[in-house]
Parts: C-alpha cells; structure tokens; sequence
C-alpha cells in the first residue's frame, strides 16, 4: 500500500493522470458541442474525431507529418516554460527558421541539412532578442516576443517579395501558383522520405518525425542530466538564489531563449522543407508556432511528454479535418481549447491526492 501511494504522488504520475482528466474531459465537450450544431451526426462525427488517424496509413502518415513541427514548437515553449520564462514568440522564431530554411534551399540551392540547420539559426537569432532584453533590462519576454513575432512575419514577406527566386514563377512560394513545389526548384532541398512515402502511401511522410523525436530525447537528457541543464531550471525556480548560488542567471536567460528559438526555427524548416507545403504571403501570424503552447502545457513540459501530446494533438486535428461538410472545422479547435484550459486540473488533482496521502498517513500513525 505504501508503495502504491509512494508511486501515485509521484509528480509525473499526477500530472500524467491530469493530463488524462483533462483529455477525456476536453472530448466529453467536444461530443456535448456536436450533438448540439448537429444531433444526427454527432456520434459519427465524434467516432471519427477518435478514430480517422488510424483509419488508414495514409491519415497516419499525415499524424505524424504534422506531429513533427508541434513537438518541435512545444519543446520550444516548454523548455522556456522550465526555465522560468513564456516564450509566446515561437511562431516569429518558427516563421523566420522558415524563412532561412527556404531561401538556403532555393536561392542558394542548399541540401536539406544545410536548411535545417539555418533554420535552426535564425530561430535561436529570433530568440536572443527577447532573451537579451529579459536578462539585461528585464523588459517582460512576452511583449519583446509578441513584437519580434510581428517583425518576423513581415521582414520575411518583404524578404519573399523582393526575391524573384522566390517567388511563384519559380517554385510556389506566394498564392499566385500552388501547383509549383519545392521539388521543381531544388530537389535536394526537400527533407528525404526514405522509403517511408512507399510503406505509408502517402507524400506527406518523410524523416522528419524522427527528427523531432530525437530532438526532445535530446532536450530530456540535457535537462535532466547535465549540469547546464540543472542552471538552467535552477534560474527558473529562483533567479536571485541561482545568483547568490554563483550561477549566471542572466546568461542562463538568454541561453534559455536561443534554444527555444532554435527549436521553434527547425520547426519551420521541417515543415516547409517538407515538399509538400508552401509558404503562403499572408499579414496573420503562422498558428504553428502558437500550437506549441497547448502542446507544451498537456505535457506539463516534460520533453518526452510533449512527444505524445504533439502526436495527440495532430491526432484530434486530422479527425477534425474528416466531420467537414456536417461540421465546421473549428469544432476541434474549440476542443482543444477546453482540454488544454483543462489541463489545470492537474494541480487540482495533485492537491487532492497529496491530503488524501496525508490523510491516510496520520490514519496509520494513529493505529
């Protein structure tokens, strides 16, 4: 009995069990909506939303296409979230790695590898100016970003616009031409598919879910077993006592914020070196880099977590994208909505479970 109890007040087995809470609940709404705007299709509807990413190889290989950027975005936030910082700015750092990624690709003719890793630049380049600002004025992170997100978007249309390599005579890059590809421009610039396109037939898989897999196994280890990873939460759980501890907190800011924008960056150039997206010159902001932020809280930031929520999430939007024409598409975001505003019932969960675990302590101790 002690060692069930010692096991469920684990911190990770409550936030493991809010997240599940959460989710089961976020559905329940999610059915509660669809007999609501359409009673007749509401089970179906809700059958599917549970069961169209795995209907098919195809519907899954598109789970995992669109899996491999949310982890990425959620790794993102949640490694600044652990940290002790709110990096809304993710979808700036993931539009400007977008960005780098293309260019490299099709102006310079670059391998994919080589428009990763520029992606992965120009995000963590994105990152440091909110960083800096955090650590040497204190100007709060989330206005910088929210202002380095719009600054973002629209260098990189002015950019986009002004390189005719770039534009849709060449390869697809505006809304002019979306029949041109990044393949007719540079075919080594579009991220291998290995075989895995054949297995699943389908063209949107490729490597890239690997990628964002090895990523977060990379960010739990740094974290959780090397000693920069320890200064790093250190300063986010106290800066003034990581300070007086003789750690640089201000260093560990901006770090924190490069390597955020890092990941956001790859993010970017994962997708849209997919071969199967193009960017588009819009004045809204990529809602990439702000699914991040449902994908990082469900997981309550763990990396290893955010690999299962990013695959959740993709999951539900996939089942979402089937109940068109008997819903609107926007239903599964209202419900992922609720499931992430219900994600605090985790600490709800963790409060009730420690007094219950209180509880019978003083029972026994009483006996």
């Amino acid at each position: 009995m002690h060692k069930v109890r010692g096991f469920i007040a684990k911190r990770g087995t409550i936030s493991l069990i809010g997240s599940l809470v959460s989710i089961i609940v976020g559905l329940l709404l999610g059915l509660l909506l669809l007999l609501y705007f359409n009673p007749t299709y509401a089970l179906g509807g809700f059958v599917k939303i549970l069961t169209t990413g795995f209907g098919s190889p195809e519907k899954f290989a598109k789970v995992l296409y669109q899996a491999a950027p949310l982890i990425l975005t959620g790794l993102s936030v949640g490694l600044a979230f652990k940290t002790g910082l709110f990096n809304i700015g993710a979808t700036g750092q993931y539009t400007v790695g977008a960005f780098v990624a293309l260019v490299l690709g099709i102006q310079f003719q670059m391998p994919w590898y080589i428009g990763l890793i520029g992606a992965a630049a120009g995000g963590a380049v994105w990152g440091f100016f909110p960083g800096i600002c955090k650590a040497l004025f204190n100007v709060n992170e989330v206005i910088t970003s929210i202002m380095f997100n719009w600054i973002g978007l629209f260098m990189t249309n002015l950019c986009f616009a002004n390189m005719p390599k770039m534009l849709a005579n060449y390869w697809g890059a505006t809304n002019a031409d979306r029949t041109a590809n990044l393949t007719r421009a540079n075919r080594s610039a579009v991220i291998p598919k290995m075989g895995l396109d054949g297995l699943f037939n389908s063209n949107y898989m490729n490597i890239s879910i690997f990628i964002a897999v090895l990523m977060a196994v990379a960010v739990y280890i740094v974290m959780q077993k090397t000693t920069f990873g320890y200064e790093l939460k250190a300063c986010g759980y106290n800066r003034d006592a990581s300070t007086y501890a003789g750690i640089n907190a201000k260093k560990n800011i901006v770090l924190s914020m490069v390597i955020a924008g890092a990941l956001a960056g790859l993010a970017g150039g994962i997708y849209y070196l997919s071969g199967t997206a193009q960017y588009t010159i819009v004045k809204s902001l990529l809602a990439m880099g702000f699914n991040g932020i449902p994908v990082a809280l469900l997981a309550t930031s763990n990396p290893v977590g955010i690999i299962f929520s990013g695959m959740f999430v993709s999951y539900i939007q996939v089942g979402g994208d089937s109940l068109q024409p008997e819903f609107a598409k926007e239903i599964i975001d209202i419900i992922i909505a609720a499931i992430i505003y219900l994600s605090a019932f985790a600490l709800l969960i963790r409060g009730l479970i420690s007094k219950w675990i209180s509880k019978k302590e003083r029972e026994e101790g009483e006996q």
